[in-house]
């Protein structure tokens, strides 16, 4: 009996705790290629985007080489202007020639048809142009896929090619971000609802020499597992300098939990709030300072505003002070309308608590 006292409290303690990298990427060509290039080594530590792997790009880089200068020549443009030119000016002669009556209205016609024509062909000869552009950038692109580049921050741990050897459908290099860690514990069903988004809780590591770190809930399981009857809670554990290693045990100290700042919740729609009145302060006969009671307009069912009944703020007095000797005692009330409490009046220190009762 006295064992199974003492294995009780364990079991509502998380059966496990990993320390693992916040993201791991295996990195992999979309093409097949051969590696000319590997500029990183294990252990260095990459930024989102640097290149971790070339393959060999001589086709595709004489490609776009090619569509490059494609697109920079701009003689047919440059002639088709010049057509448009001429055949403008051939309709301004033909239009002069038929005012003197020395061309027909036949010429006119065809000196108009042959400048549209001229100005189609200017159009045709812009739009090659700018197909030209787009068959640079889809040379660009495909070249831009024979270099592998890191899609996160972290640090190299895995290099599964090397230099000359043929790529196909494998990941090259595997990069994990480890700044922050992250942290999975494994909670017994009993503790589900005592920790939320936001949480912390002391984590320390199986590692000699390392004291306990705080983690921050970042996610916590909306199904349980069935077989194990736990549930899944998230942690991020802050890892400056890459001070920690992933893929460490730990223990979670879950007595050592503290509530995160949650944000306030707004109020449903349609929700009445209490409107404050302040009346008139009452004046004492001694021209002391008036008491300022407030008077809470408050719904009396919580659905009508129009139903409302009136809560008075009472404050509390503090009688560490007592009233001089040589003056006399103010009166313990004065008159108030029916329905509000009366104030004490004496020349006090006061301390105001605002409390509300329905």
């Amino acid at each position: 009996m006295m064992a199974s006292a003492v294995a009780a409290p364990q079991a509502t303690k998380p059966s496990g705790c990993l320390i693992e990298p916040e993201q791991v990427a295996d990195v992999g060509s979309p093409v097949t290629g051969v590696i000319e290039r590997l500029p990183v080594a294990l252990g260095d530590t990459v930024d989102a985007g640097q290149p971790l792997a070339m393959l060999r790009a001589d086709v595709e880089r004489a490609t776009a080489g090619v569509a490059a200068l494609r697109s920079q020549v701009d003689a047919e443009v440059k002639a088709a202007q010049a057509n448009v030119v001429l055949a403008r000016q051939k309709v301004d002669r033909a239009r002069q020639l038929l005012a003197q009556d020395f061309v027909s209205a036949q010429a006119v016609e065809q000196a108009v048809a042959e400048a549209e024509v001229a100005s189609q062909k200017l159009k045709m000869a812009q739009n090659q142009q700018r197909i030209y552009g787009q068959e640079q950038a889809v040379a660009q692109a495909q070249l831009g896929l024979r270099t592998l580049r890191s899609p996160i921050r972290g640090v190299v741990v895995e290099r599964y090619n090397n230099v000359g050897e043929r790529v196909e459908d494998r990941p090259v290099v595997r990069v994990a971000s480890i700044d922050p860690l992250r942290v999975s514990l494994m909670v017994p069903i009993a503790q589900y609802g005592q920790v939320t988004v936001g949480d912390t809780m002391s984590i320390r590591p199986e590692l000699p020499g390392l004291d306990a770190v705080r983690a921050t809930v970042q996610y916590v399981d909306k199904v349980v597992d069935a077989a194990s009857n736990t549930f899944r809670v998230r942690l991020a554990l802050p890892n400056p300098g890459h001070r920690l290693p992933g893929g460490l045990r730990c223990k979670a100290d879950w007595n050592s939990r503290q509530a995160g700042i949650q944000p306030p919740v707004p109020p449903p729609p349609g929700t009445v709030r209490p409107a404050i009145s302040r009346p008139a302060p009452v004046k004492s006969s001694r021209g002391d300072q008036p008491a300022r009671p407030q008077t809470v307009r408050w719904p009396s069912d919580g659905s009508h505003a129009g139903s409302e009944s009136p809560l008075v703020l009472r404050p509390s007095r503090n009688l560490s002070r007592r009233p001089p000797q040589d003056r006399q005692p103010a009166p313990a009330t004065v008159s108030a309308p029916p329905r509000v409490t009366t104030l004490a009046q004496a020349p006090l220190a006061y301390s105001f608590t605002l409390s509300a009762t329905r």
